[in-house]
């Protein structure tokens, strides 16, 4: 499988809430889930449980565990080489529905226009 695209979620103000929510956890979630980015950059497609899994409706999470705290990054797949990460949160028991329509909704929104839509982070 070839290497995939990671890519973010830009709403149309041109805010990249993913990014926005990453600057406000502490520096090693941060590391950390930037980490897991990598990792499911590598795997793509192939990514499963304890990484990734599935939710539904196209939507898929970025799993990430440090200490107690479960941090959740939802995201799809653009066709076989591009994943877009809609956003992030701090799970308690399930990921809400309301997060999850809420990246079914950015999904639609960015099917309708790619360019419009998609940041591009600087990856190390």
């Amino acid at each position: 499988m070839p290497r995939v695209e990671v890519v973010f979620y830009r709403d149309t103000r041109g805010d990249v809430s993913l990014v926005e929510w990453l600057d406000r956890l502490p520096s090693k979630a941060q590391d950390k889930c930037l980490a897991a980015v990598s990792r499911l950059e590598v795997m793509g497609h192939d990514a499963r449980r304890p990484l990734a899994d599935y939710l539904r409706d196209g939507i898929y999470e970025l799993r990430v565990r440090l200490g107690t705290i479960n941090y959740r990054l939802l995201y799809f797949f653009h066709g076989r080489t591009a994943i877009v990460l809609t956003h992030g949160l701090t799970k308690e028991q399930t990921v809400p529905a309301r997060e999850i329509e809420l990246a079914i909704d950015r999904r639609r929104r960015f099917l309708d226009d790619p360019p419009k839509h998609t940041f591009a982070p600087e990856m190390d």
